[in-house]
């Protein structure tokens, strides 16, 4: 082996690593890209969600029903319907 191999050898591991180099730092950039867009597209949603909460709290003051739990009259028990069925045959 002479010096005109080995210089070689160290010219070749030196491309190797400047190409991984640039390679991981395309990587890294673009994942940092892909956080960004992720933590943006995130971001929107929590404002269209809070949008969303503060139109339908808007919406149950409109009607007057802040305080109800739910806008549907209160059901009839299974015994009333049957006590009604029973009366009826």
């Amino acid at each position: 082996m002479d010096g005109h191999d080995s210089e070689d050898a160290k010219q070749s591991t030196a491309d190797m690593t400047i190409f991984v180099q640039n390679l991981l730092q395309q990587m890294q950039s673009r994942f940092q890209t892909m956080s960004d867009s992720i933590i943006t597209k995130i971001d929107e949603m929590g404002s269209r969600i809070n949008e969303l909460e503060q139109s339908i709290n808007d919406l149950k003051a409109e009607m007057g029903v802040e305080g109800s739990p739910s806008p549907l009259p209160p059901s009839k028990s299974v015994a009333d319907e049957v006590k009604k069925d029973e009366g009826s045959a």
